[in-house]
């Protein structure tokens, strides 16, 4: 049966490096979805990864804006109606933060985007997502609980993923309202948002956990460590570790590719092959001297 993969912000940096990783270790029955939110990039896109030398799978490009639920799960009702499910869905949609904004400013459609998307992926592909399966959520090291204050993880650790939905949707309140500071919030977007992808993912690994490991299928978060690319460019003063999104791609396809699936692995936040602690992390300082108020 021919493998289906869909990747999500995926016209360029990382995610467009995901597709091109995927149509070239993939087959020539096989399918890679290339998604984003604009329809001429999305073609010209998938036309340049289906014109590569590497390329070995089909590519096709589809528009999906995946701060609308009722996309997402449009998307996975047909891909289940068509193919039967989805083998690999990796959620990688992004909004770039800009230092000199106001995070406020940013806030509803960064976590639109981050987080509400996060959500809707999850409740949609889970139920599509194939025996042997991978769904994978891209997020980064900022996603381990103690990057927040110790008052909020609560917020977190443990919660069903309705229950991070109502803690993404409490944080927003105290953005758009003015008290997040005074709740502890951190003030740098990426750190809450990153905590609760980690979180809803947990929530629904662990539901699926015995079947999934049954039946060899991989939910996790992945960190592709530091990817060189102008979302990352304005918020860090050192790249000499930094990886090419090329470079990076490939942790995220070696657990694509991997036969069968570490227990220690599913449901966890992996980077490089392997887990990193849930409860790790210390509150991060150096992004805070960047932002405007």
């Amino acid at each position: 049966m021919p493998r289906i993969a869909l990747v999500t912000g995926a016209n360029q940096g990382l995610g467009r490096a995901l597709v091109e990783g995927l149509a070239a270790r993939l087959g020539p029955d096989d399918l890679v979805l290339l998604t984003g939110r604009d329809a001429r990039r999305v073609a010209d896109a998938a036309g340049e990864v289906a014109r590569a030398p590497a390329t070995r799978a089909r590519v096709e490009g589809r528009v999906l804006d995946v701060v609308h639920a009722s996309s997402v799960a449009a998307l996975a009702a047909e891909l289940a109606e068509r193919h039967g499910g989805v083998d690999v869905m990796i959620s990688n949609a992004i909004m770039r933060l800009l230092p000199e904004v106001s995070q406020a400013a940013q806030a509803d459609e960064f976590i639109d985007v981050s987080n509400s998307a996060t959500h809707a992926v999850l409740r949609s592909f889970g139920p599509v997502l194939r025996d042997g399966g991978r769904l994978l959520v891209v997020a980064s090291t900022l996603g381990s609980l103690g990057h927040l204050p110790a008052r909020l993880r609560p917020l977190f650790d443990g919660a069903s993923l309705d229950g991070v939905e109502r803690a993404v949707e409490s944080w927003r309140e105290a953005v758009r309202s003015g008290t997040a500071r005074d709740e502890g919030w951190p003030r740098w977007l990426n750190v809450p948002s990153k905590v609760a992808q980690v979180a809803a993912v947990r929530a629904v690994a662990a539901e699926r956990r015995e079947r999934d490991l049954a039946t060899g299928t991989l939910v996790a978060s992945v960190c592709p460590g530091m990817v060189d690319t102008a979302t990352s460019r304005p918020w860090f003063a050192d790249f000499s570790a930094a990886r090419s999104p090329a470079r990076a791609a490939r942790a995220v396809l070696d657990l694509v590719s991997a036969d069968g699936v570490d227990p220690a692995l599913h449901g966890e936040l992996v980077r490089f092959g392997e887990p990193l602690p849930w409860h790790g992390g210390t509150p991060p300082t150096e992004q805070d001297r960047l932002l405007t108020p």
